[in-house]
């Protein structure tokens, strides 16, 4: 281990909410904190804010009186840079505005001793740029913790072009020995979560956009089918439409304008508006007082079929014959003609439920339910979990009857899922947002950005996904991703949903996304690399 000096002084500049939170952490792993803002007064009152904070722990059990009493101490206000003089690391948590980051660590530098390590808290900046007006660029870090920094554990460790590799190794240990999970990650917009994540907002405001569900809805099927914790227009009305626009543009601009990031007109005008969500009273929902909240589009009961046919395998919805027999609905196999040498294989890559009029009850594949080179199908979203999952989406084709439509939506009703029927659309909801994900996390990857484990490392830990979309990729199978993006691509060409070229890799040759750690060293060994 190479982490600073568990004794050694750590100063934090800017005494926001994410300045006291980080200074809150030094403290407690022990260090002595300078903590210092440009407004008169401002460090004095965030240290009484921090003390109340550490106060509460006490009287919640999580915190002694005498560990309390040690980082009170230990905290000091100063009312210049010049109190960092003893300093081992700096972090800035200033405002986001690349002149005034790089105006203050100039002036650090005349400061702190030659071996402090300096770093920023940015979450949109480039490192590099930040850097790039320092006389030694070698010892400044991107260490990007997430909010509140107390409690969420992830923190991208982010080297700029001229970091160096010493410097971010330093950092790495320090926030681990500070009880942190670290990630590495070369300086590139977003860093890793905030550009990963960005299919999860987009393609939900898209499908807004394109009125394939209400918002309210989408939330619904992406938390119980898909299985995240919130859903991203519950989640950026937390955030602030503002603050999750300004990202997403910033990342948008900053990749040259890659139709992968490319933001949303629906939230724009909600930004012009005013309507930043929970802060501002309203944004995609209303949050006034007494507001209650809406409710997902579901479906009304229906009788379930006493009867269907399974046609080859269902893929990566497999699950659901276990779980349709066991709901006492008859199943018959249909028998599938043998692929002799030299033939092609069937043009469905998987197989079908039949419904007792013939309809076919097929997972989304990327291509739209409304066939026209056949019979209308209906299709389902993709699931994390079918046994576990409480809501399925269902799309039906334009021509598909209504009886049809009852029998599909009755027959996931006796599973013990709730329904939601919403336009026919490519990829549906989950399906389509997890297939994205899992191409961006690739991409991110093959460009050397980070690590396959600290890309879904810092995805679940930063953002609470519930799997790594590196992970969720593999369980799908790289080429069932894969074939879903270039159905999507062919409705919708342009690049935004062209698949990575180590996903084309991984389908052709089967290779994992997520690779197994070298013969003879740990999953540690192989995570602290990059």
């Amino acid at each position: 281990m190479t982490a600073i000096d568990p004794n050694g002084p750590v100063g934090v500049v800017g005494t926001g909410t994410m300045g006291q939170g980080i200074a809150q952490v030094a403290l407690l792993a022990g260090h002595p904190v300078r903590l210092y803002d440009v407004a008169p007064g401002r460090a004095s009152m965030a240290a009484d804010a921090i003390v109340a904070r550490l106060n509460r722990l006490v009287d919640k059990g999580r915190l002694t009186t005498a560990e309390r009493d040690a980082a009170h101490a230990a905290l000091q206000p100063v009312t210049e840079l010049a109190g960092m003089a003893d300093a081992h690391l700096v972090i800035e948590a200033i405002l986001e505005e690349l002149g005034a980051k790089q105006q203050l660590f100039t002036a650090l530098e005349t400061v702190v001793p030659e071996d402090c390590l300096l770093a920023t808290n940015t979450s949109s900046l480039s490192v590099t740029a930040v850097a790039g007006a320092l006389r030694r660029p070698g010892r400044f870090v991107g260490l990007h913790f997430f909010n509140p920094a107390p409690l969420l554990p992830l923190v991208e460790v982010v080297s700029g072009y001229a970091t160096d590799a010493s410097a971010a190794t330093r950092v790495y240990d320090t926030a681990a020995a500070w009880g942190k999970t670290p990630v590495r990650c070369a300086d590139t917009p977003g860093f890793i979560v905030n550009r990963v994540a960005r299919p999860f907002y987009a393609e939900a405001f898209r499908l807004l956009e394109e009125r394939a569900a209400d918002p309210a809805t989408i939330d619904a099927v992406l938390r119980d089918c898909g299985g995240f914790r919130m859903g991203p227009f519950e989640l950026t009305d937390l955030i602030g439409q503002d603050v999750n626009a300004a990202v997403t543009h910033s990342v948008w601009e900053a990749f040259f304008r890659d139709p992968k990031f490319t933001p949303s007109q629906a939230q724009r005008r909600l930004v012009e508006a005013g309507l930043h969500g929970r802060k501002a009273g309203r944004g995609w929902f209303d949050h006034g007082e007494g507001a209650s909240a809406p409710l997902p589009h579901t479906a009304d009961p229906c009788q379930a079929p006493p009867e269907v046919t399974v046609s080859g395998n269902l893929g990566p919805a497999q699950e659901l014959t276990e779980l349709i027999a066991a709901a006492g609905i008859k199943i018959a196999y249909a028998e599938q003609p043998a692929v002799g040498v030299g033939q092609r294989p069937p043009a469905e890559p998987h197989g079908a439920i039949l419904l007792p009029d013939g309809t076919e009850l097929r997972l989304t594949d990327g291509r739209l339910a409304t066939n026209t080179h056949g019979p209308d199908r209906i299709v389902f979203d993709l699931a994390l979990d079918y046994r576990a999952a409480t809501r399925i989406a269902l799309a039906p084709g334009d021509r598909v009857a209504q009886q049809s439509l009852a029998d599909a939506v009755g027959l996931f009703q006796a599973l013990g899922k709730q329904v939601s029927v919403i336009q026919d659309t490519p990829g549906l909801v989950v399906a389509r947002t997890v297939a994205l994900l899992v191409d961006l996390a690739a991409e991110t990857v093959s460009q050397g950005a980070a690590t396959d484990t600290d890309v879904d490392t810092a995805m679940r830990l930063g953002v609470n996904y519930p799997l790594g979309p590196l992970a969720w990729g593999d369980r799908l199978g790289a080429r069932w991703v894969t074939d879903l993006l270039d159905a999507l691509h062919d409705l919708y060409p342009g690049g935004r949903y062209a698949p990575s070229l180590l996903l084309r890799r991984c389908a052709a040759t089967g290779r994992t996304l997520l690779r197994p750690a070298p013969e003879g060293t740990g999953a540690e060994t192989r995570k602290g690399a990059g």
